[in-house]
């Protein structure tokens, strides 16, 4: 797997992960466990990204 396509891949993972965030904090029962997991790995996915294009 090419860079380029490596940090697509996690760019899409990354939307992905925001969007199902989002969905959560707007339901009325929310796990807030969920969220902060689902923070965390969007925030290493960043990372990644950021570590990818340095």
């Amino acid at each position: 797997m090419s860079l380029s396509s490596r940090v697509q891949e996690l760019k899409k993972k990354h939307a992905t992960l925001s969007n199902s965030v989002e969905k959560l904090q707007r339901s009325p029962a929310t796990d807030d466990l969920e969220i902060a997991k689902l923070k965390k790995e969007k925030l290493y996915i960043k990372e990644e990204i950021g570590r990818l294009t340095a």
